[in-house]
């Protein structure tokens, strides 16, 4: 099949391309320069929030599955469907986990379980596309499959409270500057490797059966987040973390920027029941459990002195959020 990815560069992407790419389907991405494809795949270089642009790129092609990665306004999903209704087998929407309801009502998580988080902009957004979708999902039987992923990694990201995709976690923890953990550090949360998240993506594409259809796509591993940053001092070498575990309602105050990120993701118990894609596509098995993966991730930031360079953005939430 000819897949395009809207998106194909990215954490959880890249793994989703690429093996789809190993099972022989001819990858097309649309992508603005910023990152290099392989050579087996052809890239399209257009912004992908261009109406015009976007047409002239699709010109002649003919694609029968998109997976949007990049989905995070109305006005996205609304192009999307402008310009594949009627031409394309399936749309797969990359959505988040984050749309359940905050606090959650009950655990683990399914599919059918309520949304709404008032403390996120992006999962508000990412239900407003949900809905609208699914709308036309029933009205103009548009081949709609929807995913929501929690916390995914790849090699590239060290997962943590602030920011997954730098190395300024590791930096101050192998520098023994404080770091936190909100509250006690025993709510739950589950983190999900990019190369087992592509298994359960590729097994939705061009299958009918997810054709109108929700599925959220994790793993089943679930640790607190003191087992986590262990986790992450153990693969970092770090005998003496300075970890200082303070109130949520302290953090967010000292950081009103860290909200939506804790209050409305990090800081609730992410729980979740994979039993509707486990039905689906059986070879879905989250086989790389967080040791493995964070030290593939470490492995990755040594190659490089540049990789570890922290970020001083992120270094001073840490000193706003330690010192308030």
């Amino acid at each position: 099949m000819n897949i395009l990815f809207i998106g194909g560069t990215g954490n959880l992407s890249t793994d989703c391309a690429a093996l789809l790419h190993q099972r022989g389907h001819n990858i097309f991405v649309i992508h603005r320069g910023r990152s290099s494809l392989p050579s087996a795949y052809t890239g399209l270089m257009v912004d992908r929030r261009d109406p015009e642009g976007m047409t002239r790129a699709l010109q002649g092609l003919k694609i029968d599955v998109v997976l949007n990665f990049l989905g995070f306004q109305i006005s996205d999903v609304e192009l999307d469907f402008s310009l594949f209704n009627g031409k394309i087998r399936q749309y797969l929407f990359i959505s988040s986990a984050t749309v359940y309801a905050k606090p959650h009502r009950s655990l683990p998580l399914t599919e059918r379980s309520p949304l709404g988080n008032p403390y996120s902009e992006y999962a508000q957004n990412k239900q407003a596309c949900e809905e609208w979708l699914l709308e036309h999902c029933r009205q103009d039987h548009f081949p709609l499959t929807i995913v929501r992923p929690s916390h995914t990694y790849s090699c590239r990201w060290i997962p943590n409270l602030v920011s997954s995709s730098d190395y300024t976690l590791v930096h101050r923890l192998q520098h023994h500057e404080p770091v936190f953990l909100h509250d006690d550090g025993q709510s739950l949360w589950t983190l999900t490797s990019a190369a087992d998240f592509s298994v359960g993506v590729a097994g939705l594409v061009g299958h009918e059966q997810a054709l109108g259809e929700i599925f959220h796509i994790t793993s089943d591993q679930v640790l607190t987040w003191n087992q986590i940053y262990a986790e992450i001092c153990r693969a970092a070498h770090v005998s003496r973390p300075n970890i200082l575990h303070l109130p949520l309602d302290r953090i967010c105050r000292a950081a009103p920027e860290m909200t939506a990120k804790l209050a409305g993701d990090k800081a609730e118990a992410g729980v979740f029941d994979n039993a509707k894609i486990k039905t689906l596509v059986p070879d879905f098995d989250c086989r790389k459990n967080f040791r493995q993966g964070i030290a593939e991730s470490m492995a990755w930031f040594q190659q490089d002195p540049g990789r570890r360079r922290p970020n001083p953005e992120i270094q001073a939430i840490y000193e706003k959020i330690v010192q308030g």
